[in-house]
């Protein structure tokens, strides 16, 4: 039998680096905490070989002093805190003091530090865990950290790396972390002598958005500021539009800290669910400020989990706030700044092909209309009314204006009185008309003038076709492969899928009764009887007030046995045991919102077996309200699983589809 004896310090040094320093990322996330511990403002990382082969971390940073650089590299030896009562209130990143002597362990490190003070640096030279030299040397103030070779000295650890690629991806992938949490401070990052990464330190958190994801995604991007009971979240999250199919743009800081937290991205994610698809991610940066008594750091020697005392605060007010941020359609800035840019933008002549042999007798007739803007808002207010002699033209008099070669041109003026029952969708291509009338410059008589209007999907916050005034001035234009629904509005053409919007209202119409505690039960006969375990029973005894209030009628049937013979009345389709074994599962989480997200997607499923199907004809008239009830939704974009309910075409896109735009 082996007796128990006590390992070397080199063999203890060895196994205690592995929970460190688990690859060339941990290296540099470590060397760089350190630097931005020191209060450095410039930090550049080196990498060679994925950093496997050598690894330089430069700050600016206060230094060390020289006394204290060889104390810098024994175990649990920290500037960071003094006693346990310090991890109550810790600010830095770093502070259990293991992360140079478990470095040092398994590579060949090399120092070279300066205070602001000294007059000269310090060098010093360790190779796994053994001082090779101490010497002083001229140095700038600041640090610079060279890691080579990594675990030489353990080569059972050196073959459970992977590729110099992979590993400079893991890196890569820690550098754009340090960027987005700390933006007032300037990362230059290197890899194989080519500088992969440059921020300025010039603390705008959207600089550094852009430098990393770049156009696509910044220009999607929402402001958030939220602040509640002693927690304060900054940053920016994205718009629906830019979803991923993993979670990698997610990110979240908790006091300048990088962490990984299931509570987080369970709030974000469940926020973001009535406007994304299903297996799909939101983008998120997002900065918190909580005390420090509120959450502990000191779980894992990567400090990248983190606890809170108040899980319940944290993740409500991350949900509330994206949920708010969502739903406010009309703070999105971009909208504005669209339509400012668009007035801007150059004017495309194109001729229309039926000018060509009148140009000359355009200009004659030019000077003679003149057409003042308000006659179409006037004609909007009164269908019916003639055009007055005095500057305008009756249609009458248009006929005889105008040879029949040159009709087309103005057959939106002629018209003009048929399509005020339409609405605005032609309100723009009036003005446009009346524009190129009452120029005076020959040009404009040569050409017919288009506005280069910018191409534009239906936005998921733009509100214009969901005021009240708007609802009433849309037009149904016909139907589609007895699915999708055709509406005119406003210089776009919508096409609504009937099932996807059906199934929408009813979603909402459930939810609206069981938020006002409508919620019906319908009796069911023979009542359905559960058996349940020790702790099934203890929780539905506990919870039994939850189940009433969700439309349940349970009764004690005998021992841990429970008739079922109240039921939710609006969930067509689902199966009552399993919706109750589900919601009893769910109850064993802390988290109080699972309940609500069970019934939530219990909903949905009850509304899109209830939901109109495609290919079912439905009459006009049906189909108007099915529409007006659609847009008097809070978000009718799209339906509870995600997919979309409406989408758009421009007429700038249906012009450059027929080439009258070039």
């Amino acid at each position: 039998m082996r007796k128990i004896a006590v390992l070397d310090q080199n063999t203890i040094d060895k196994i205690a680096a592995g929970e460190v320093v688990e690859r060339p990322a941990s290296v540099v996330k470590e060397l760089v905490e350190n630097a931005i511990d020191a209060g450095a403002t410039a930090i550049t990382v080196e990498i060679k070989e994925g950093g496997i082969a050598f690894i330089r971390v430069t700050d600016n940073g206060g230094g060390i002093e020289k006394e204290q650089v060889p104390l810098a590299f024994l175990r649990h030896a920290t500037s960071k805190i003094e006693r346990v009562e310090d991890l109550l209130q810790i600010s830095s990143l770093g502070f259990r003091g293991e992360a140079l002597s478990s470095i040092s362990a398994v590579s060949q490190m090399e120092v070279i530090t300066k205070t602001g003070d000294a007059l000269t640096g310090v060098r010093y030279v360790i190779e796994g865990g053994r001082e090779k030299l101490f010497e002083e040397v001229g140095a700038p103030n600041g640090t610079t950290m060279l890691v080579r070779n990594l675990f030489f000295n353990t080569p059972a650890r050196a073959k459970f790396l992977k590729t110099a690629m992979t590993e400079a991806g893991y890196v890569s992938g820690y550098m754009e972390q340090l960027a987005l949490s700390h933006q007032d401070i300037s990362f230059k990052y290197m890899v194989n002598g080519q500088t992969k990464l440059h921020t300025s330190g010039n603390s705008n958190l959207k600089d550094v958005i852009y430098g990393i994801y770049g156009r696509d995604i910044t220009r999607e991007l929402l402001p958030v500021s939220f602040e509640r009971l002693g927690i304060s979240i900054e940053g920016f999250i994205g718009k629906p539009v830019i979803a991923r199919g993993n979670r990698n743009f997610e990110n979240y800081y908790i006091n300048g800290r990088y962490v990984k937290s299931k509570i987080l991205m369970k709030a974000i994610e469940e926020a973001y669910k009535p406007y994304m698809m299903q297996h799909k991610y939101p983008f998120v940066c997002l900065h918190y400020e909580i005390q420090g008594e509120e959450i502990d750091v000191n779980v894992h020697p990567t400090k990248m989990e983190v606890r809170f005392q108040n899980q319940g605060a944290v993740y409500n007010a991350t949900y509330d706030m994206i949920t708010e941020a969502l739903s406010k359609r009309e703070m999105i800035p971009e909208v504005k700044l669209e339509k400012s840019t668009e007035k801007k933008e150059e004017k495309i002549t194109v001729p229309e092909p039926f000018e060509t042999g009148y140009k000359k007798q355009a200009k004659q007739w030019e000077n003679q209309i003149r057409e003042p803007k308000s006659r179409y808002m006037e004609t909007e207010r009164n269908p019916g009314a003639s055009v007055e002699a005095s500057g305008k033209l009756q249609p009458k008099q248009e006929k005889e204006v105008f040879p029949t070669g040159l009709r087309p041109a103005v057959a939106r003026l002629e018209n003009s009185t048929e399509e005020q029952q339409e609405g605005t969708a032609f309100a723009e291509e009036k003005k446009d008309a009346g524009n190129s009338l009452e120029n005076d410059t020959p040009a404009a008589s040569e050409n017919a003038v288009v506005q280069a209007e910018k191409p534009v999907q239906m936005e998921l916050f733009d509100d214009r076709l969901l005021s009240k005034k708007s609802r009433v001035r849309h037009r149904i234009i016909g139907q589609l492969f007895d699915t999708y629904w055709l509406v005119e509005f406003d210089n776009k053409f919508y096409i609504i899928d009937q099932h996807a919007a059906h199934e929408k209202v009813l979603y909402e119409r459930f939810m609206k009764e069981f938020a006002n505690r409508e919620i019906v039960t319908q009796m069911i006969s023979p009542p359905q009887v559960v058996s349940l375990n020790l702790q099934e029973d203890l929780l539905l005894k506990t919870h039994m007030e939850l189940f009433q209030r969700f439309g349940f009628e349970i009764s004690e049937f005998g021992g841990r046995e429970y008739s079922i013979h109240g039921v939710p009345a609006n969930l067509y389709g689902v199966s009552v045991q399993d919706f109750f074994v589900e919601l009893l599962d769910s109850l064993e989480n802390e988290n109080t919102r699972q309940p609500l997200d069970i019934l939530t997607g219990r909903i949905a499923t009850a509304a899109c077996k209830a939901a109109v199907k495609g290919n079912n004809m439905l009459s006009v008239q049906e189909a108007d309200k099915l529409i007006d009830e659609l847009l008097g939704l809070e978000n009718p974009y799209h339906c509870p699983h995600g997919r979309p309910t409406i989408i758009s075409m421009t007429k700038y896109e249906l012009e450059k589809k027929f080439k009258r735009i070039v």
